[in-house]
Parts: structure tokens; C-alpha cells; sequence
């Protein structure tokens, strides 16, 4: 057997490993959850969650039989990115199957709500009024959990294993040299702040504890979903809205935001994510004021719509406080904008990312720099990204112009796709935009009746966007080219040929 064969069924044996022992874990969660159903004297929620989870438990033995004898050892990237694309598949489809197994959502819906609870984006296709308390608290958890990444939890579980799914995730939020760490380190800040905010909205708010502990985790994943019909709204409620604004922003800060500000607050003030965030705001919900919600609900409504909606849209949470369908164009426009932009690097916000806006920005006022500099200069692009201080390299700027060439490649395809099904210009950018961002802000178009096609290039947008596109890709990729290439050594050494 050629050494590259054999090296290949090695590496793929430990990407089976990894992955089974992940849908292991996930399967025996699955099963734990289910449970509490029992409490609520739910027995169809439990067996459907109880069947979900052996499925997931028999699929990650299946890989785990696969490597048998296979010594573990450290992966690399590339194994990284396989197994990323294969637990966040599989795991949506596992999440999918309890709201099929107890007659919720058919399985297409089903995808599609597993999809936007992993990829903290919020639209629904659920009746929240008629689903069971079980699933409400699943549909948020699975935000929550989704927000912090499979990689975070996989670091913190295994240390040096985990390195590379964390790489591969698109993580960056390294706050103390060492990974394991910095894991342990951002959790601590995402558990702290579900504790403060369960606890405000609890007995400052009055919100009860389902509804606290559930807002919360949505909030903080910048996710969305809702135990009301009306979102946000249906509370009517100014203490809340102001506790989860704050948890809003915070869910769309950077981790490593966090910790300078925890840390080091000479640092945190260097930062230009904090800075660009609260310049877009303060630009924003006045636009917003006066050309829209001013019209509709008076100055001071609409101040609280504006900047509840505002907040809501740039960090991706998608909690919404009114209905968008008398809403002029104008206002429409601004939050799909403030949709595509998304919030922080390395926080749970979906979008471009705040951080790439401000290196297009750096990068075209240098250029406009140039033409006042003698010939020759050198001009050094320098910016920091939590306690550390980022060069601005060629890599760098390759990196921000191929995720945003591709995002709005995707971006055109899903709007084509909304548009082709008949609906208005204006309202497909806006879906889509929410979409593709991870928001979960919609305009209509989102509902248990929409078409398949309508269902399903949104769930592919979701999925794209919460990845950003190239570790799908590329683990595609990488899968269809060693399947050619192992068909291809097999053909050859059948006819007698040398394939090196």
C-alpha cells in the first residue's frame, strides 16, 4: 500500500475517532436533556429526545468502531476542519430529530429550526404558544451552547486535542498563551454574565425564571429565540428591555474585549471594535428615530424601538419590540445594513465582523494616505485585538477581502433565490441579510408555510454564515479530492501501475 494511502487512512481514523467521541458525548446530553421532560410528566418529549440521542450514541460508535486500534494524537488543521464540518452537520440533524419524532415540524422544518438554534440566528418556523416547555428550553440552549462553539467545550474537555478544532472553528480569542486556558477563561465570562442576567431580569425586570433564564442564554448568544410569539415585545416591559440591550452588546463583544476590560483597561481603550460598535450606533438609532419610528410612535416610542432594534440588529440577536411591516424603507435599509455588519470578532454576533470593517477602513485610509507620503515611505497598519497588538499583514487583508468578496457572493445567490419565489426587493435583502448574519429579524417571509426552496436556501445561508464558508468548503473539498485520489491509487495498482 502506498505510504500516502496509508497515511491518508491514518489521519482519516482519527477524524472518525474525534468525531465519534463528540457524537458520543452529544447523544448522551441529548438523552440527560430529555429527561427533564419528565419532569413536566412529558413522556413523548422524553422518548423523542431519548431516540434522538441513541441515534446519535449508535452513529459516534459506528466512527469509534471505525479507528479501532488507531493511536490518538494530536490533529492537524486540516483533520481540524473535517471534523468540525462533520460534528456541526451531524449534530444539527440529531437536534432536528426530537421535533420530528414528536409530530412538531416535519423534517425540513426541523433542519431548518435545529440550524438557527446552532447557529444562533433565531428565525423560527415553531408555534412558540403550542410547542412543550422542553423544547422552548431546547431551542435555547442550543443557542447558547452554540454561541460558545463545539471547539470551546472540546478544548476545555481534552486540552491539546482540541487545539486544532478550535483553530478550525475560526477562533482567535486566545486571551492567555495558553489555550486551555483562555477556553476556561471565556466560558467563566459567558457563565458569569448568564448569572447576572438571569438574576436582573428576574427581580428587576419581573420576568419569572423561565423566562429570565431563557431570554438570557438567547441574549448572550446573540441568538434570539423567544418563549412569546412577539419576541421582546409581548413583555412590554422597559426594565427588560434595557437589561437585555446590555446583554445584547455584550453577547456581541469580543471575548477577548471582555477580558481587557477585566484585565487591562489601558488595552481595552485601545481597542477600535468597542469604539467602531458604539460610532455605528450613536449614527444609527438617531437615523432610525427620526426618519422611522418617530413617524410611527412619537419621539420617545420611538427612541425605545430605535435603539432596542438598532442593538438588536448589529449584534445579530434578532429580538425584536414591534412589528416591521408598517416600517418605511428607509428604516429597512439601515438595519439591513447594520445586519451585514454584525458585531465583534470572536464574539457570538454573525455578519462581516466589526474587526473587518475597521481593517477595510485602516486599509483605504492608508491608501488615501499614500498620495501625501514621499515615494517610498512605509506605513505600518497596527491594531489591537484584546490585550494583544495585530499587525495588519497581506495574509490578514487576503483573509478580510476573501470572507467579504464571499459573503456577499452568497448573500446575492440567497436574494436571487427569495426574489425568484416572487417576493419584493426589499424585503429579500432584508430575510436574507438576517439570515446569512445569524440575526433572526424577519420581515415576513420566514413562516411554517414558506416554500421548501425558500426553507432551505436560508438554512444553507445560516450554516454558511455561522462558519464563514471556507471550513465548509474546504472540508468538502478535502473529502471529494482524497476519495478521488484513493479511487484513483486503487484503479492503478488493479491495472499494475505505479501511482508514485
Amino acid at each position: 500500500m502506498p505510504k500516502y494511502l496509508s497515511n491518508l487512512k491514518y489521519r482519516y481514523k482519527l477524524v472518525f475517532r474525534n468525531t465519534g467521541l463528540m457524537l458520543v458525548y452529544f447523544g448522551i446530553g441529548l438523552i440527560l436533556f430529555g429527561s427533564l421532560a419528565l419532569f413536566y410528566k412529558d413522556l413523548n418529549s422524553f422518548y423523542s429526545f431519548l431516540e434522538a440521542g441513541l441515534i446519535s450514541i449508535f452513529t459516534g460508535s459506528f466512527f469509534i468502531l471505525l479507528s479501532w486500534n488507531t493511536k490518538n494524537s494530536a490533529i492537524n488543521i486540516q483533520d481540524a476542519i473535517v471534523i468540525i464540518f462533520l460534528v456541526w452537520t451531524l449534530a444539527i440533524f440529531f437536534s432536528a430529530l426530537p421535533f420530528v419524532f414528536s409530530g412538531i415540524l416535519n423534517i425540513h422544518q426541523a433542519i431548518f429550526e435545529s440550524t438557527s438554534g446552532w447557529t444562533t440566528t433565531g428565525l423560527t418556523l415553531v408555534d412558540v404558544t403550542k410547542i412543550p416547555k422542553i423544547f422552548l428550553l431546547w431551542r435555547s440552549l442550543m443557542q447558547y451552547f452554540g454561541g460558545a462553539g463545539f471547539a470551546l467545550i472540546m478544548v476545555i474537555a481534552t486540552g491539546a486535542l482540541g487545539v486544532g478544532l478550535y483553530q478550525a472553528e475560526g477562533r482567535t480569542d486566545n486571551v492567555v498563551p495558553n489555550l486551555r486556558d483562555s477556553a476556561k477563561i471565556i466560558f467563566g465570562i459567558y457563565i458569569s454574565w448568564a448569572i447576572i442576567g438571569i438574576i436582573l431580569l428576574k427581580f428587576i425586570a419581573g420576568l419569572s425564571f423561565f423566562d429570565s433564564f431563557n431570554h438570557t442564554l438567547t441574549a448572550l448568544a446573540t441568538g434570539g429565540f423567544s418563549t412569546k410569539v412577539n419576541s421582546i415585545g409581548e413583555f412590554n416591559n422597559i426594565n427588560a428591555e434595557i437589561i437585555i440591550m446590555v446583554l445584547m452588546i455584550a453577547g456581541g463583544t469580543g471575548f477577548g474585549v471582555h477580558y481587557a476590560a477585566l484585565k487591562r483597561r489601558d488595552l481595552f481603550k485601545k481597542n477600535p471594535e468597542p469604539k467602531t460598535m458604539f460610532f455605528i450606533l450613536i449614527i444609527s438609532i438617531p437615523l432610525i428615530l427620526f426618519f422611522t419610528t418617530k413617524l410611527l410612535y412619537g419621539f420617545w416610542g420611538g427612541l425605545r424601538y430605535s435603539a432596542f432594534q438598532t442593538i438588536s440588529a448589529l449584534t445579530g440577536t434578532g429580538f425584536s419590540t414591534v412589528s416591521f411591516e408598517n416600517w418605511n424603507g428607509f428604516g429597512l435599509l439601515i438595519m439591513t445594513i447594520l445586519m451585514i455588519l454584525g458585531g465583534m470578532m470572536d464574539s457570538t454576533s454573525g455578519g462581516l465582523k466589526l474587526f473587518r470593517i475597521f481593517v477595510i477602513w485602516k486599509i483605504i485610509t492608508h491608501q488615501i494616505n499614500n498620495y501625501f507620503k514621499p515615494e517610498g515611505s512605509i506605513f505600518h497598519i497596527e491594531v489591537y485585538k484584546g490585550i494583544s497588538k495585530k499587525k495588519i499583514s497581506y495574509d490578514t487583508l487576503k483573509d478580510v477581502i476573501a470572507v467579504v468578496f464571499m459573503y456577499f457572493l452568497i448573500y446575492t445567490i440567497g436574494v436571487l433565490v427569495l426574489l425568484s419565489y416572487g417576493y419584493s426587493m426589499e424585503d429579500s435583502l432584508f430575510e436574507y441579510a438576517s439570515a446569512l448574519s445569524a440575526v433572526g429579524l424577519s420581515i415576513g417571509i420566514t413562516t411554517p408555510d414558506s416554500p421548501l426552496g425558500v426553507i432551505w436556501i436560508e438554512t444553507i445561508g445560516m450554516y454558511l454564515g455561522r462558519l464563514e464558508f471556507f471550513v465548509i468548503f474546504f472540508a468538502i473539498i478535502k473529502i471529494f479530492r482524497d476519495i478521488k485520489d484513493i479511487i484513483q491509487i486503487k484503479f492503478l495498482k488493479i491495472r499494475g501501475g505505479d501511482p508514485f
